[in-house]
């Protein structure tokens, strides 16, 4: 038989009632022979309710206190859940994250999981007992023994590390949907389950602003190959599994924060291809990418900068051997964009001598000193980056070819990397294309323009934003370079959290002289929407079905980036629920989630 983690959010366990209907569910599947271990969140809005106490006392609750305070609303959870579970006469053992033995940072409020001591539940386990685990906190591996809480998604983020330390069979994380959509129900009622998904695109989806997982269980599940199934609390539906890949085994000490890069990769076989100065209006891109389908051309990175006057840059790299092709359907298009009235417009460059140098690793956004510590790297070692592309699992740079063999020793050096290969182009695979579509209206577009292009000006930027724990998503540095006072300088431009906006922006402000850029321009009306799928590698033509769903809405598109599995477009924020509603039409979402 199994052993079973499973994990029962606010909403499960919200009431009396529902705590014993979770505990039936949760007897069934120990009669059934499995070992079982459960971890609960506070029930319903108890959590809400603890934080309106502590605001009514003072404004500004201590962080210790409160970490002491919202503990208790789990302890609340586990002792009736074990109480439901012996009266229907099923051995029951309940128990707080410090006596399973959850060590974590001393941060409080927002701690990450150093260790997880498993002997206590193991030999309860082997007295048939099933153990019921308060989620979301755990207790300081100081000689002080802090109560500490795990911050957003903590009780998910305590089962999935629960079940690496167990080598659970898997964790079934129960919640008041189905299981994954292929996007938001609320946007698209066409919205349909996904049997499955890999850990890879739920770490994008998640990091979209998909709320059924969060990013740091599905890191920890990539990272120790635990198997997820989400499933209703309220059905017997199978609901979707979230599958790991097969990765070498690795230490549980420093579980959340050890290691964030797995490999380095450096790609030498691929061009680029930059279309400067197009017109910035709706259809441009899907023109471009459409007409590259139509030649079977797969494109890897595609970047779309932000807009200088009335037009864009688009660059893209391919495989170095179809250079030409590409290269040559770009210069049949740009005649028809330029004006009469200046020949400087539309103008194709390519250059043939690139590298594609990446770190690979779960969750390099929510840990914003990995992408600083690369960028900076680079520039110690005298490496140029002439493009930028981010997402949960991968950030790479383009770069002269001629400086790859210095890159990738740098990066081994830096990140303590034994192994770089060098990555041939990946082949098609049997995943769908896209497997998803998600929007996330919270984001906030920044822009520092006119920065001088030398090596380590990215690098003081997102450094000093990691510096002050902000995350950045989308980072695209502009193709076009302008001579100001007879230094080449291109834009920046990138995507952050709309909470952290303001501080951004002043730390820009105060970076301006160092780094001798010109101005800092933020946009907060903007929305991202993205498609999602592992099977989009050797697949030519996602990109422009995704461009000219789009356009035949006249939508127009503000930055381009992609990744492997994804592809991100800025679009106005009003044009958000649109985009995502013709998106997922488009791409025939309702019948692709079917397949496996």
């Amino acid at each position: 038989m199994a052993l079973i983690v499973q994990k029962f959010g606010g909403t499960s366990v919200a009431s009396v009632e529902r705590i014993q209907k979770v505990a039936q569910r949760v007897y069934q599947t120990a009669q059934q022979g499995h070992d079982v271990v459960v971890v609960v969140s506070a029930m319903g809005q108890t959590t809400d309710e603890l934080i309106s106490l502590a605001k009514s006392i003072t404004s500004e609750p201590n962080r210790r206190e409160m970490d002491m305070l919202l503990a208790t609303g789990e302890q609340v959870s586990i002792a009736l859940l074990s109480m439901a579970l012996q009266e229907l006469g099923q051995p029951a053992l309940s128990l707080t994250g410090a006596q399973v033995g959850i060590l974590t940072e001393t941060f409080h409020s927002r701690a990450r999981i150093l260790e997880i001591k498993p002997d206590r539940v193991q030999r309860h386990l082997q007295q048939g007992e099933v153990v019921v685990v308060a989620g979301f906190q755990g207790i300081t591996s100081s000689d002080d023994l802090e109560i500490t809480t795990l911050g957003r998604g903590g009780s998910d983020t305590s089962a999935v590390a629960l079940a690496a330390a167990l080598q659970a069979d898997y964790c079934e994380i129960y919640t008041d949907v189905a299981g994954i959509l292929s996007t938001d129900p609320r946007i698209v009622p066409e919205a349909v389950l996904m049997p499955e998904i890999t850990c890879d695109e739920m770490l994008e989806l998640a990091s979209l602003g998909a709320k059924v997982l969060h990013p740091r269980a599905v890191e920890i599940a990539r990272n120790y190959g635990v198997t997820l199934v989400v499933r209703s609390s309220w059905s017997d539906e199978p609901g979707t599994k979230v599958l790991s890949p097969l990765l070498e085994p690795r230490s549980l000490a420093d579980l959340e924060i050890g290691k964030a890069v797995d490999s380095v990769q450096l790609d030498t076989s691929q061009g680029q291809v930059a279309l400067l100065r197009v017109p910035d209006s709706p259809g441009i891109a899907a023109g471009l990418f459409g007409e590259i389908a139509n030649q079977a051309v797969d494109v890897d990175l595609i970047i779309q900068s932000i807009h200088e006057g009335n037009t864009n840059d688009i660059a893209f790299t391919v495989q170095r051997d179809v250079i030409n092709t590409a290269e040559a359907v770009a210069s049949a298009i740009a005649p028809s964009l330029r004006s009469s009235s200046s020949a400087n417009e539309a103008e194709v460059i390519t250059n043939p001598e690139i590298a594609t140098i990446a770190i690979t690793g779960a969750g390099m956004i929510g840990r914003p000193g990995i992408a600083a510590k690369m960028f900076t790297t680079l520039a110690e070692a005298g490496v140029n980056i002439r493009m930028i592309s981010t997402s949960e699992v991968k950030v790479g740079c383009v770069i002269d070819k001629q400086h790859g063999d210095r890159a990738i020793e740098a990066l081994c050096d830096a990140f303590s990397i034994t192994t770089s290969p060098v990555t041939p182009h990946t082949q098609k695979n049997d995943h769908p294309p896209v497997r998803g579509v998600a929007l996330d209206r919270n984001q906030a577009q920044v822009a520092m323009l006119q920065v001088p292009d030398y090596p380590g000006r990215a690098a003081q930027i997102f450094g000093k934003l990691a510096e002050n724990n902000i995350s950045v998503d989308m980072i695209i540095q502009s193709q076009r370079s302008r001579l100001i006072n007879e230094i080449p300088s291109r834009d920046i431009a990138f995507t952050v959290s709309n909470t952290e906006v303001e501080l951004t922006e002043q730390l820009l402000k105060e970076l301006l002289p160092d780094i001798g850029a010109q101005e800092i321009v933020v946009n907060q009306e903007i929305a991202k929407v993205s498609v999602v799928g592992a099977g989009m590698v050797g697949n030519p033509g996602v990109a422009a079905q995704m461009f000219s769903a789009l356009a035949q809405q006249q939508i127009n598109i503000q930055m381009i980036t992609t990744s492997e599995i994804k592809i991100s477009c800025v679009v106005a924020q009003s044009q958000g629920e649109t985009a995502l509603r013709v998106i997922h039409n488009v791409f025939n979402l309702p019948e692709i989630a079917k397949q496996p």
